[in-house]
């Protein structure tokens, strides 16, 4: 059975090689130490790689990013490393941003990773998942809601819409990668998704308009996006990991800490939050 972290981990590769299958300049591969989940993008931080077991030197470490590099260099790709802290050794965790520094890996987001084994009762500890009344859930299945879903989570996330676009195209309603938007009215106000793998509900791309937020509109994406999945699949636990801003929100829902992922850029330029 796989440790939390493992979970967490494990499911956040698969949301990137589900989002790089099929595409003409994708890179999917296991490497020695690393596995490599690139859509071939414009943006940096969906040309990934990953840490695939236990780091237990800084030379190890090297040995890694060096493969990494490679692959991206010879396909002349920006790429980002995207890491979970419990895959590494204490002396190797303390050495890290020296060691990605040397391969010019910028550092660009630190976010919490979390899990749930279910969500709590919103009567429990407050009113705010009852309280956004009139919003509808529509699965992101039409050109236009998918247009939604990245036009709220390029404003949101601090993307070019060029990229998102790139990343989040037309394609999406044949991947195992579920996107919601939530209207109010005709207005699209929030979104969510889901990934489900390694037995574990992934939880991504929750994001509310900046004008709308304070109503529990993200707090109902996430419950409606996880009981959906949940009821697709039999499972109740759920991983994500957190942007500064959701923090407080998924510990309200049950959510603790388990593991932390940091992430390291070739190039300066936008990070991303999910």
């Amino acid at each position: 059975m796989l440790k939390e972290f493992e979970a967490l981990e494990a499911n956040l590769r698969q949301s990137f090689r589900i989002l790089a299958e099929t595409r003409p300049r994708a890179d999917i591969a296991e490497l020695d130490g690393v596995s490599i989940a690139s859509l071939g993008a414009s943006f940096q931080m969906f040309n990934a790689a990953f840490l695939n077991r236990h780091v237990p030197t800084s030379e190890d470490m090297e040995d890694r990013l060096n493969r990494a590099r490679r692959l991206f260099l010879a396909r002349g790709l920006p790429w980002a490393f995207w890491i979970c802290e419990d895959w590494l050794a204490r002396p190797v965790r303390r050495a890290l941003v020296g060691a990605c520094e040397r391969f010019a890996l910028r550092p660009a987001a630190e976010m919490p990773g979390m899990v749930a084994d279910s969500l709590r009762d919103p009567a429990r500890f407050s009113l705010r998942g009852r309280a956004a009344p009139g919003l509808e859930m529509r699965r992101a299945e039409a050109p236009r809601v998918m247009q939604d879903f990245r036009s709220i989570g390029s404003v949101c996330f601090h993307v070019p819409p060029a990229w998102f676009n790139e990343v989040f195209d037309d394609s999406m309603p044949s991947r195992d990668f579920t996107c919601w938007v939530g209207y109010r009215g005709d207005t699209p106000v929030t979104t969510a998704a889901t990934v489900v793998s390694d037995g574990v509900i992934g939880l991504y791309n929750v994001a509310t308009a900046p004008d709308a937020r304070g109503k529990g509109y993200a707090e109902a994406a996430t419950r409606h996006a996880i009981a959906s999945a949940s009821r697709e699949s039999g499972l109740t636990r759920v991983i994500l990991q957190s942007t500064a801003q959701g923090e407080r929100l998924y510990k309200r829902l049950g959510f603790r800490e388990v593991s932390r992922v940091v992430v390291f850029n070739s190039l300066p330029g936008p990070a991303y939050d999910q």
